[in-house]
């Protein structure tokens, strides 16, 4: 379960939750019950900032790295997948 602390709370105890980040997880903090702000570890700041790509950085380096003609996937496999119809009408 993920600790929450109110903005006093924090502030009164600011290091040792600090302390606290460095072995556990995230800290969410609350104003009035309602959370407002997450207090995390800088290991797990940075796992979820670095080494981003997009969709298509993420598609090249697949195709890069996996060899396909060996898996044997042919095309006939996708047949019906995708619905041909060409939508509902639209009143302009």
């Amino acid at each position: 379960m993920i600790k929450q602390y109110s903005i006093a709370e924090a502030r009164n105890h600011f290091a040792a939750i600090v302390h606290d980040l460095e072995a556990t997880q995230p800290v969410q903090i609350t104003r009035r019950g309602r959370v407002v702000a997450v207090l995390m570890g800088i290991e797990e700041y940075e796992r979820l900032t670095t080494n981003h790509t997009d969709f298509w950085g993420a598609y090249e380096r697949f195709r890069a790295e996996v060899d396909l003609p060996p898996l044997q996937i042919e095309p006939e496999i996708f047949a019906g997948v995708r619905d041909v119809a060409p939508g509902r009408e639209a009143a302009w």
